[in-house]
């Protein structure tokens, strides 16, 4: 066993609501503080001084400066997964162009899958690892990372066989989604609906065969895929064994209805959500996903954060760290930036970072900091854990861990 601390400050984010508004008062504070793990596990969490008379045959790491512990946080919504950059997309868009100016110049999500198709399952799987170890260097240990810029089948095979490759090599936990309904490819022959079909009846067999995935997303707008087919798709997924997620509402509405219609884990984007889909979300067991970087790297309003949770939804905060619209990966900062616009709480930032965006996953053995949970921990060099959202993402951590490593 090892006892970690001791920490000025624990917050271990136990004891609070899944969805609805949080004030900071609503957080516990351990104050000189440890954490006995074993195994990968935490075992107890509490007083350190206690800690160490109650096992004092536990290895000591030992803390000697000022720092407040997290649990790491969890980024739900992440397209890393890519070959090539966008840059002269990001360059165009700056100087005002549209998306589909953009698009018809050669750029948009085509420019990245043609970058995809041409690079090796190996490069995809070495970048994939770079970018997700640049994650867990600034505190995120749990990644969910989606297909969807391969858009055939033996292409989407390779992103999400990259996928599967890196988190062998990575001390961060990945979760692979199927995102093949990104788009309907341009050198797809057939229909919208040819095309899904393709999917649920050729691709998705292979995905489960190979356990490649168990969770299925798709961009549900009108310039993507349609409202109708993408509820026929989503049912039909869902009926195989999938987990469904949705990229809903970013440009136009009708996303975040599919989502709750079909009883989707997560709606994701949701910046153009007006009173009747935040209602919807809220009451629904949906989890709403704010992707504060796509709004920065568009140059749009931000999701609808503060009345989400004020109607009483789950909200969640991910990077959407993509080389198109969200290239700069750093959730933190998003999430810090976001919270002065919305105005949010510390708690109801960490949360969205943590247990939160556990619930868009499905997953509940990390998130927060309590005995049988995974040790996914972070801890920053500072004395008081507002000073975080304080430097605006400026702030990193100085020692992350998780569950199958001491210190990263």
């Amino acid at each position: 066993m090892k006892l970690t601390g001791p920490f000025t400050q624990i917050l271990p984010l136990d004891g609070l609501p899944l969805k609805g508004a949080l004030r900071d008062d609503q957080l516990r504070i351990i104050h000189n503080g440890g954490v006995l793990t074993d195994d990968g596990l935490i075992i107890a969490i509490g007083d350190f001084d206690v800690l160490q008379k109650a096992h004092p045959t536990a290895q000591i790491d030992e803390i000697t400066t000022p720092q407040v512990l997290l649990p790491g946080f969890v980024d739900c919504h992440t397209h890393i997964c890519f070959g090539g950059n966008r840059a002269k997309d990001y360059s165009m868009r700056i100087a005002g162009k549209t998306y589909l100016e953009i698009a018809k110049a050669g750029g948009g999500i085509w420019d990245t899958v043609t970058q995809t198709r041409n690079a090796s399952e190996q490069e995809l799987t070495e970048t994939l690892i770079q970018r997700a170890n640049r994650h867990l260097s600034e505190g995120v240990t749990t990644i969910e990372v989606k297909s969807g810029y391969g858009l055939s089948i033996q292409e989407e095979l390779k992103q999400l066989r990259a996928i599967k490759a890196a988190s062998a090599q990575t001390k961060a936990k990945l979760i692979s989604t199927c995102l093949a309904a990104h788009m309907v490819p341009k050198d797809f022959g057939g229909s919208q609906e040819e095309y899904l079909n393709m999917v649920l009846n050729e691709l998705l067999p292979m995905i489960k065969q190979e356990e490649l995935s168990s969770r299925v997303d798709i961009f549900v707008e009108q310039s993507a895929i349609n409202p109708e087919n993408a509820l026929t798709y989503l049912t039909k997924a869902k009926a195989l064994g999938f987990d469904i997620t949705v990229h809903a509402d970013q440009f136009t509405t009708g996303g975040s209805k599919v989502a709750v219609e079909v009883g989707a884990v997560s709606a994701d984007h949701l910046e153009t959500s007006g009173e009747a889909e935040i209602k919807l979300l809220a009451n629904s067991d949906t989890v709403a996903v704010a992707l504060p970087g796509a709004s920065l790297g568009l140059g749009m309003n931000y999701p609808p954060a503060r009345r989400l949770l004020d109607a009483g939804a789950c909200l969640a905060i991910a990077s959407d760290w993509n080389p198109g619209s969200a290239p700069m990966g750093d959730l933190l900062m998003q999430a810090a930036i976001m919270s002065a616009s919305e105005k949010l709480s510390a708690a109801e930032v960490f949360a969205g970072l943590t247990y939160r965006a556990t619930a868009a996953l499905k997953i509940s053995n990390r998130g927060i900091l309590a005995p049988g949970m995974v040790a996914d921990m972070q801890a920053y060099p500072c004395s008081d854990y507002r000073e975080i959202l304080y430097y605006q993402g400026k702030m990193k951590p100085v020692n992350v861990w998780t569950a199958d490593s001491t210190d990263f």
